[in-house]
């Protein structure tokens, strides 16, 4: 008999799947012309750039087959109460719903990735007001609600792996590609704003200096 909380976590994950990143793409296509997709290398060619590609290609493709399999009972999940499996799916829920109206608050700035010839303006407002990467936060809230409702080891290496992969994007390619693109704007907001929760985060006087900036506060 097929483990329905496998079952329910796939059509929550790949829901989301559906929706925020194909559906959101097709959505920018018509609005703008670009389906927004600019890769996961960005502004450097390093190693650090490759595992965070990697390691969101490979979160991705746990949360899809690790329900998949669980569902089947080729890879038996924990044994859980219905608690978890609610929470689980409430946490997932909330992510999806979180990442759209973040979505809908970038507009046309809205990417996967960054394309450093590429000037777009910069979002501070809405959820954005309180988080720099809500997107971010709101993945892994589904990632991990997901693996909540059908615990196997690869659905929580899935969530180690789009941890890794947010904290490279943000870190190493986005916030650098922004502190050079907006200058003293980005740097106002992010001494303010946290990065993936409220506070916690913010850039500091030595990563400012890095990138020539000297009005940080640590």
């Amino acid at each position: 008999m097929a483990d329905r909380a496998a079952v329910a976590a796939g059509l929550l994950y790949g829901s989301s799947a559906a929706v925020l990143l194909v559906g959101r793409s097709w959505q920018q296509k018509r609005a703008t012309g670009s389906s927004g997709f600019r890769g996961f290398t960005g502004m450097r060619s390093g190693r650090a750039d490759r595992v965070g590609g990697l390691s969101f290609a490979a979160a991705v493709a746990a949360g899809l087959v690790s329900p998949a399999l669980s569902a089947s009972g080729r890879l038996p999940a924990a044994q859980r109460s219905p608690g978890p499996v609610w929470a689980g799916g409430a946490v997932a829920a909330g992510g999806i719903v979180l990442a759209s109206l973040a979505q809908q608050t970038m507009g046309e700035s809205w990417r996967i990735g960054v394309d450093p010839t590429e000037h777009t303006d910069l979002v501070t407002d809405g959820i954005f007001a309180a988080v720099r990467n809500p997107i971010f936060t709101a993945m892994i809230a589904v990632q991990a609600g997901t693996a909540a409702m059908a615990p196997t080891w690869l659905s929580v290496a899935g969530v180690a792996a789009l941890v890794t992969a947010c904290q490279v994007q943000a870190r190493l390619v986005e916030e650098p590609y922004l502190l050079r693109t907006h200058g003293e704007a980005y740097a106002d907001y992010a001494i303010q704003v946290g990065r993936f929760v409220p506070l916690v985060g913010r850039l500091g006087a030595r990563t400012l200096r890095t990138c020539g900036l000297f009005g940080g506060r640590a």
